[in-house]
């Protein structure tokens, strides 16, 4: 890393473009992600979506987590709606896993877990 002595100097209202490397839309995009990962039981669910060969029912987590089945739905929810799981229903269960085809700057973010 270099250091510098003096600052360089700056014009008064001149401001320099810095440069972004993540568009806007991809940048929410993460962000949303981030948001739905950053609760620690959703981030749990995820854990056992990614470790899981086989659809998951809510009635697992139910069994699993100390959480009503309501809730679990609303974390799920939570999950679908920022574009990370997809659910099947089987009669009254539904089965969630991960999505097979997640953009790959999450699926980083998801392997990095």
């Amino acid at each position: 890393m270099v250091k510098l002595d003096v600052l360089p100097e700056r014009e008064r209202g001149v401001c320099c473009v810095v440069e972004l490397e993540v568009p806007a839309a991809r940048a929410a995009e993460l962000a949303e992600v981030l948001k739905a990962l950053s609760d620690p039981t959703r981030l749990q669910m995820i854990l056992a979506l990614r470790a899981s060969k086989d659809p998951v029912c809510i009635c697992d987590f139910t069994a699993t987590f100390d959480l009503s089945q309501p809730t679990l739905s609303h974390h799920m929810a939570k999950l679908r709606d920022a574009g990370l799981v997809e659910a099947t229903r089987q009669g009254i269960w539904a089965y969630y896993r991960l999505k097979p085809h997640l953009s790959a700057h999450v699926r980083k973010i998801i392997d990095a877990l």
